[in-house]
């Protein structure tokens, strides 16, 4: 997984994702790259140490990933959450690829992700899977169906 931070130049996610990592995060996120927040509230920007800035978008799922894309450059833009807005992104089109980090702990809430994907517009191809001790990396190829 660590290949896949060094690819990222850009980040999106939601909003709650946002609020519950604001006050858990250590002074310097772990992102280390600008992060655009789908939101629907106005906000400056939260610059960090170590790199990263938040964004907040608030006119929508598709300026939130064309600014992230602009920012990345040649690089990848990472939605790293949460599920609401990955699903958001996927049923869009807007997604090429995606990883899962499946730990066996069961919280016993949030968004099952596969559960509401338009089946019949997305499909997923399983490109990999990376087992280590406490967590296993499924990563999925998003084709159009």
């Amino acid at each position: 997984m660590r290949e896949t931070f060094e690819r990222t130049g850009a980040g999106v996610m939601g909003k709650r994702m946002f609020d519950l990592g604001e006050r858990a995060w250590p002074e310097e996120s772990p992102f280390h790259t600008p992060v655009f927040v789908v939101t629907h509230e106005r906000r400056d920007p939260w610059e960090r140490p170590g790199g990263t800035t938040f964004h907040f978008v608030n006119d929508g799922i598709e300026p939130a990933l064309d600014r992230a894309r602009e920012a990345a450059g040649d690089r990848d833009v990472r939605i790293t959450g949460g599920g609401a807005t990955i699903l958001e992104y996927v049923n869009a089109g807007l997604v090429d690829e995606f990883s899962i980090a499946l730990a066996p702990v069961l919280f016993g809430s949030g968004v099952r992700l596969f559960e509401c994907v338009d089946a019949s517009r997305v499909a997923l191809e399983p490109v990999r899977a990376e087992p280590t001790r406490r967590v296993t990396h499924l990563t999925y190829a998003v084709r159009a169906r």
